[in-house]
């Protein structure tokens, strides 16, 4: 006999009193913590709990009683459905007050070290079409909303170009209008979606891995150069001339695509890095400028996806590392060699340390372009280049910047830094959490000296923080 679902309670009158994490807000009920998406601290509801353990639950607003007075209205007509943006109905002063306060605990709670007082963030000028990079998803499963699902009708197009629903891996919510990138990006992909209903293409199937049109990428530019990657499953030689057919198409319409590439992907997934990308029409890259300096972007590239914010980001780092023109400064996690080519101006001698090769290419590319010549890159796992043989041959550093994943710095490299023994260590980190982790396992021969959050991804709970260690005496 299958056992009794137990049935969770519904919490009438609950006032929201925090933003916790992940993009979710907080209430308390007695001694209940409950984690709720989509509220802010003010608002005034009756929770439904989805899912609930000893000491805290998960819950969703089924009634508002009251709405708070710093609540914003949100601009998006796919909020709240998309996943992505869960901050609308959070005015962005508020939003930066909170990134500000979740970069003060987690430095304090996790760190546990002497702080000095924290800078205040520094804002993005642009919160909306901010992003330079977005991809989006073909799927012949569209999801259908509440609304759609409750007018009980058969959809003819279930077919759909746009982001992956949070826990449905196989289906897909059909995009009208992002906020994220500029307007263009909403045009092309629109453009590319109505040729593709009006001439039959079929879209991919996540489970059977059937169907033909994938995944598309598209990239703007400080520039004004223009990206467009089409991704593709083509098993008939038919398919392939469909998808010339279809870029033609948007060759001839979007006339300001610099760009305009394709990757025939046969694999169960959508990852290009171990496929060629192929040229249709113009360029293979386009070009990002930073006071001057050229970063060329490939397909495959990284480059932080808010411009004009990683601009700030970078500027920070620099002045806190000090330079005078006669430093040596290894560049961790360096990525294509942006930090390291940026500062590399003010400094003796810089070295990057990535793990991935391709990047790595780039970063080479990228110093060659600039005339700069003062830089050395290595490709590697960052524990294993990382040495106290590698730092005996090329010598101590003076400054480290590191810019480690979200999982922060592993403890061999951490180990490394603790024996290379810099004079300054900037750390760039998008992950507040484990860089305060990190900060308290250097705190033994190392003080923070300054910490400055910074904002690079406006309507998320995401901050990135950069602080500045300076060596005990």
């Amino acid at each position: 006999m299958a056992r009794k679902k137990k049935e969770l309670p519904l919490l009438e009158k609950i006032a929201i009193t925090d933003v916790a994490a992940e993009g979710k807000a907080l209430a308390k009920v007695n001694d209940l913590v409950v984690f709720v998406p989509y509220v802010v601290p003010g608002d005034v509801v009756d929770l439904q709990v989805k899912r609930k353990k000893n000491h805290y639950a998960e819950a969703v607003a089924v009634k508002f009683h009251e709405y708070s007075p710093v609540r914003a209205v949100p601009f998006c007509q796919h909020y709240g459905v998309c996943g992505g943006c869960k901050w609308q109905c959070l005015p962005y002063a508020e939003q930066i007050k909170y990134k500000q306060k979740q970069v003060a605990d987690n430095l304090t709670r996790i760190g546990k070290i002497e702080l000095p007082e924290i800078l205040p963030i520094l804002g993005s000028e642009k919160t909306e079409f901010y992003r330079n990079k977005l991809e989006f998803t073909f799927s012949n499963k569209r999801w259908l909303t509440e609304e759609e699902v409750k007018e009980d009708v058969k959809y003819d197009q279930m077919n759909a170009v746009g982001f992956h629903i949070p826990g449905a891996f196989d289906k897909v919510l059909a995009i009208e209008k992002c906020w994220l990138q500029d307007d263009i990006s909403n045009q092309i992909r629109n453009a590319i979606r109505d040729y593709a209903y009006e001439h039959n293409y079929s879209f991919f199937n996540l489970r059977s891995q059937e169907g033909m049109l994938r995944n598309l990428m598209i990239r703007t530019s400080s520039t004004g150069e223009l990206m467009v990657l089409l991704q593709c499953k083509i098993v008939e030689k038919g398919e392939l001339d469909l998808m010339k057919c279809l870029l033609d198409f948007v060759a001839e319409r979007f006339s300001q695509i610099t760009s305009l590439l394709y990757v025939v992907n046969n694999k169960c997934n959508d990852t290009i890095n171990d496929l060629d990308v192929m040229v249709f029409k113009g360029n293979d890259h386009i070009f990002e400028e930073m006071e001057g300096l050229r970063f060329k972007i490939g397909a495959k590239s990284f480059y932080q996806t808010n411009s004009g914010q990683a601009y700030n980001l970078y500027k920070v780092a620099r002045n806190f590392a000090g330079l005078t023109g006669n430093e040596l400064v290894y560049d961790l996690y360096t990525g294509t060699g942006t930090i390291a080519n940026f500062v590399s101006r003010q400094a003796k001698k810089v070295i990057g340390i990535e793990y991935v090769p391709e990047a790595i290419e780039d970063a080479k590319v990228n110093s060659a372009i600039n005339g700069i010549d003062n830089t050395l890159f290595y490709a590697g796992d960052m524990k294993d280049i990382l040495t106290q043989e590698f730092i005996t041959q090329h010598g101590r550093p003076d400054v480290i910047i590191t810019d480690p994943p979200r999982a922060g710095m592993h403890d061999d490299v951490i180990n490394t830094i603790l024996f290379a023994e810099p004079q300054r260590i900037v750390y760039v980190s998008c992950n507040p959490a484990t860089q305060a982790r990190d900060l308290s396992l250097l705190d033994v021969k190392y003080k923070v000296m300054a910490v400055q959050p910074v904002d690079m991804f406006p309507h998320t709970h995401h901050v990135e923080n950069v602080v500045l260690l300076e060596k005990r005496v």
